[in-house]
């Protein structure tokens, strides 16, 4: 028998599911906030968290709690958004859902059931963030970070990999071997290009010597593969680089796939710094090359989205993290990103203002003069058309 306080609790979270996402009153006239976010733990189905059952749970407890929603990879299929959340549980491990909406900004509903993603070996503890990329050679590929204990004797040592799953329907997986980088021991934040590179598949990467720390990783890396079902690069380019005192000086990696405009293909990436309070991630774009997709060609300076009001609370405070976004064929634009590692939400843009805020936003000048400079130069043509 179904527990009674299913009716109760099914009807408050259909409010939840169905409430319209207005814009915000925030402008900087380059991207749309939104009231609500997409998807938060409250968006979970009922039936994935409690027994219903009554005499099996007579006091209708929670048995498989769910933490938080957030970073999520993103796509259009079959008419649909769809985002493959990164859901974690109240045992603190991870698991990928699809949920799935008419509209960009709300509506959405996860599907019956998880993603059984199958694992290579019995040490994998833990995946998430995937990145979603439909290839040319007709597969949609999830790109994910894959965790295994480095078996220390310090518990929070860990090895981090680029797991590579393919799919035609974002139900059924196939999962690949990880990606193999020669000359970097871990990989994360690894996201694969929708077009061959000279007949090959073509990876940004994250080099680093640690789990957490980057080391001698320089930015974010470009390589090649010659078979997905064997990923293998020997060499990692630079694209995006670190550099002191910037948005990107502790580390910084690929974000949502980039996307393929006239101008370049499009980066929406994340970067972090330290801080007395912790490392502290923002959002930040870049422009690569379309025929040598490791040039940059236009990197504005500072982060595009940044922590703002409740976004900044949370299981790890201070932090936006976007692994997913989609364009329509229209030119509209809309960017995934997570709060504190707890919720997920939208923002929403065009194609043509993020190219042109990357195009014509000064880049970092990376000293204080210089960027008095810049902006003096901005005050003054300012003054002089207001005179």
């Amino acid at each position: 028998m179904i527990h009674p306080s299913y009716a109760k609790f099914s009807a408050e979270q259909e409010q939840l599911l169905s409430r319209p996402n207005k814009k915000t009153s925030f402008y900087n006239g380059i991207y749309d906030r939104y009231e609500n976010p997409v998807l938060t733990r409250g968006h979970i189905p009922l039936y994935w968290r409690y027994d219903l059952d009554s005499t099996t749970n007579p006091y209708f407890e929670e048995r498989l709690g769910i933490n938080a929603v957030f970073n999520a990879g993103a796509i259009k299929l079959d008419g649909k958004y769809c985002l493959v959340a990164r859901v974690e549980g109240n045992d603190r491990k991870s698991f990928f859902a699809v949920a799935e909406s008419d509209k960009a900004t709300e509506g959405f509903r996860f599907r019956t059931h998880p993603v059984k993603m199958p694992a290579l070996a019995d040490d994998e503890t833990n995946i998430y963030d995937m990145r979603l990329t439909r290839n040319e050679d007709g597969w949609i590929y999830g790109v994910f970070c894959v965790e295994k204990s480095a078996g220390t004797a310090d518990l929070s040592d860990a090895v981090a990999s680029a797991g590579i799953a393919r799919t035609k329907d974002l139900t059924t997986w196939e999962r690949l071997p990880d990606l193999k980088t020669l000359r970097s021991p871990q990989q994360r934040n690894v996201a694969l290009l929708p077009e061959f590179v000279d007949g090959k598949y073509a990876f940004y990467t994250r080099p680093m010597d640690g789990f957490i720390e980057t080391g001698s990783g320089g930015g974010i890396g470009f390589g090649l593969a010659d078979d997905i079902t064997n990923a293998v690069i020997d060499e990692e380019r630079m694209t995006s680089i670190r550099r002191y005192h910037t948005i990107t000086e502790s580390k910084n990696g690929a974000g949502a796939t980039p996307i393929k405009t006239d101008r370049g293909w499009l980066h929406i990436a994340h970067g972090v710094r330290n801080t007395a309070a912790g490392l502290r991630y923002v959002i930040y774009c870049f422009v690569t090359d379309l025929k040598d997709p490791w040039k940059v060609i236009a990197e504005p300076g500072g982060y595009l989205i940044a922590p703002l009001e409740s976004e900044r609370v949370g299981d790890v405070s201070n932090v936006v993290f976007t692994n997913g976004a989609i364009a329509d064929d229209n030119g509209d634009l809309y960017i995934y990103y997570a709060s504190s590692d707890t919720r997920l939400h939208v923002a929403s843009s065009t194609v043509d203002r993020l190219l042109d805020y990357a195009f014509n936003t000064p880049a970092d000048a990376l000293f204080t003069a210089k960027c008095v400079e810049q902006r003096c130069e901005l005050i003054d043509r300012n003054l002089a058309l207001l005179s």
